[in-house]
């Protein structure tokens, strides 16, 4: 097992690409702090590890909110003793054309996937420069590679986090932690479930792999980052898309 007694904290894990990548971690060994803004969806996927045999704890924060990410830090280590991988991976979107984009719809979006993976990733590294090791994942897309048409919003943040990834290698990596980011494609998860069946089927026939992918497709990814066969890899941008972008 790829992450064995490894203790990964994973945001926005009670659905998805969270819950998947949380399940993979657990079978790779890792013990698993499960985070949402909704416990009830955390709780059923810590509950799902459990089922197989793994170690797991629920806890509910809000990832724009400092006090409570403090809080879900220091839950990990009063839980398992340490952390060795965080996965910033909790996001929204609240799409609109540029041109009729509300403020407010801007300010959120740029403080759940921007501001809440720094606020993250702040408080683990402190924790992680302490111990001289760890690993931080996070959540880019292929929009913050390249835009997308009625997202300025999602695609700053996105773009955003490419930045900080890269900063945050630099800072880091010297002190013993690897910073990386995913960058996913078309994914079917639940918020792309609920789209029209003909977008999805353009989205499909846009890649050359011919298929939309799955929260395993990104999950797999994360845990090849997180584990030591990535141990020379730091600052990078892995790209699960399907070749969607050539």
């Amino acid at each position: 097992m790829r992450l064995k007694d490894k203790v990964a904290l994973i945001t926005g894990a009670g659905r998805g690409i969270g819950e998947a990548t949380a399940l993979k971690f657990a079978k790779e060994g890792a013990k698993v702090v499960v985070c949402d803004i909704q416990l009830e969806s955390a709780e059923q996927t810590a509950q799902k590890i459990k089922e197989l045999g793994g170690e797991a704890v629920a806890v509910k924060v809000d990832v724009t909110k400092r006090d409570e990410v403090d809080g879900l830090i220091q839950k990990a280590i009063d839980e398992f003793g340490r952390l060795d991988i965080l996965v910033n991976n909790a996001g929204i979107t609240a799409d609109a054309k540029f041109l009729k984009m509300a403020e407010e719809d801007f300010d959120k979006v740029v403080a759940v996937n921007l501001k809440g993976v720094y606020l993250c990733g702040q408080a683990a590294a402190k924790v992680m420069v302490k111990q001289g090791s760890g690993v931080i994942l996070n959540a880019s897309s292929v929009v913050g590679l390249y835009g997308n048409f009625g997202q300025t919003n999602y695609a700053a943040t996105k773009f955003g986090v490419i930045g900080m990834t890269k900063t945050w290698a630099k800072e880091l990596s010297p002190k013993g932690v690897r910073v990386n980011a995913v960058a996913p494609g078309f994914i079917l998860t639940p918020m792309t479930e609920k789209m029209p069946e003909k977008v999805l089927n353009m989205m499909k026939d846009k890649a050359p792999i011919k298929r939309l992918g799955t929260p395993e497709d990104v999950a797999n990814a994360y845990a090849f980052l997180a584990s030591d066969e990535a141990s020379f890899i730091t600052g990078a941008v892995l790209s699960v898309d399907g070749g969607v972008v050539l």
